[in-house]
């Protein structure tokens, strides 16, 4: 071996200059959001869960449409049956996307970052189907499989005019397959019907969610959430139209109505679907479990002014039976962000914020365990991921910062790689 040639003048300061250069070009180009990458358009069907308009398109009347909803942030009534945002709205912040826009009342020009389905009172199974079992009124008749028929109406011009355009779409779309399938059980429940005919209704609900979900990805669609119901007998509205005398029918620790929060617990089996489709994302979303943290430590989460009494008067809970009360007359309280429940059968947004988070940021309550907080290309985790768990979870007003961050533009990071990787690899060969 030859000695070290010690008259060989040092690559470390060349070396610390290109590092500078790359740190600094690292740190001023522009970042996307953090999910950069993953998901370009948010497609959703559901319920009023996720409907961000299209009742009031349909019905104007409607009591959602009018004051005190939409008070906390957007400050005027939008459709929405919270006092604020929903948690697709807070998926949206989150992918750095606008708000949803509902399909009624919009044009195709505002669906090119997503399109909302999701219609106020409608159910997962078919209208006719539950007629047939006796459930005769309906919010609205905009099905679940009405939904995907209007979905694949739009679909050319979504896709535009070649193939690829389509395969685009679905590989960076999320699509949101609910939460659907709580109105064919409250409806029933309306009618006075026995828990035990309700349940007669759950594979019924299933089956539809299956049908839906097989459809949407023979279509193209590559990464779903599929939500499953809340917890009903911890609504407001519930507990104060089926009170019992028996203490038995109660969680002694949550206040809640046992037998039919049973209803609930009966969800979706995706498994069968993951094996028909192993290239889908198909990811379980566990609302149920979700609000149960909140609903068993609620002062943990900040809601002080009440958990299972509704923060609108009228809204059930010890306050009158009656849901849904817009206009004059429904009084909502001071602070909605210290309510988990909104009106007697929807949340709050703060509750809405908190399930958001725990979804998207925290990778809990789903699965396989969903991510969004990572810069990957991929969002979709196989283990559950810690990332942002003591972060707060962004408004609006505080999204992530589009300004700089530690993105680089390729061909510029690949030359000072090189030049880099070219100064070291002749440093070595000179002292070597």
């Amino acid at each position: 071996m030859a000695p070290p040639n010690c008259c060989s003048p040092s690559p470390l300061p060349l070396i610390r200059f290109l590092v500078g250069i790359l740190s600094a070009v690292l740190l001023t180009f522009p970042r996307p959001a953090s999910t950069a990458g993953c998901f370009k358009s948010v497609i959703s069907f559901g319920d009023s869960i996720a409907d961000t308009g299209n009742f009031c398109k349909l019905t104007p009347a409607g009591s959602m449409c009018s004051p005190p909803y939409g008070e906390t942030f957007f400050h005027r009534p939008t459709g929405r049956s919270s006092d604020g945002r929903l948690i697709i709205d807070f998926i949206a912040e989150y992918l750095g996307l606008p708000f949803v826009p509902p399909y009624y009342g919009g044009n195709q020009t505002e669906f090119g970052k997503g399109v909302n389905f999701a219609v106020v009172g409608a159910t997962a199974v078919a209208s006719d189907v539950l007629v047939n079992r006796g459930i005769g009124y309906m919010a609205t008749n905009v099905s679940l499989g009405v939904q995907l028929e209007l979905f694949k109406k739009l679909l050319p011009s979504l896709c535009g005019s070649s193939d690829a355009g389509c395969s685009n779409l679905f590989n960076t779309s999320l699509f949101l397959l609910g939460e659907i399938g709580g109105n064919d059980y409250n409806y029933a429940l309306g009618l006075k019907m026995t828990t035990a005919r309700i349940q007669e209704l759950v594979p019924l609900v299933v089956n539809s969610i299956g049908s839906a979900l097989q459809e949407i990805i023979k279509l193209g669609a590559t990464t779903i959430l599929v939500p499953g119901n809340f917890p009903i007998g911890c609504i407001p509205y519930i507990l104060t139209n089926f009170r019992s005398s028996n203490p038995q029918d109660y969680d002694s620790s949550t206040g809640c109505l046992v037998r039919l929060n049973q209803l609930a617990e009966l969800q979706i089996e995706l498994n069968r679907s993951r094996k028909l489709h192993p290239h889908a994302n198909i990811i379980y979303v566990d609302y149920y479990n979700a609000m149960m943290r909140i609903y068993a430590s609620p002062k943990r989460f900040g809601f002080t002014g009440g958990v299972l009494k509704a923060c609108c008067e009228g809204g059930g809970g010890g306050g009158g039976g009656s849901i849904l009360g817009g206009g004059p007359s429904m009084r909502p309280c001071d602070e909605p962000s210290t309510y988990v429940n909104w009106d007697g059968i929807h949340f709050t947004e703060a509750t809405y914020r908190l399930i958001a988070k725990a979804v998207v940021e925290e990778g809990l309550f789903t699965s396989p365990a969903f991510n969004l907080s990572s810069s990957s290309s991929s969002c979709v985790r196989g283990v559950t991921a810690a990332n942002g768990r003591n972060s707060t979870f962004p408004d609006r007003d505080s999204l992530p910062n589009r300004g700089v961050g530690l993105i680089v533009q390729p061909a510029a990071a690949m030359v000072l790689v090189n030049l880099l990787f070219l100064v070291v690899v002749g440093g070595m060969s000179s002292s070597g």
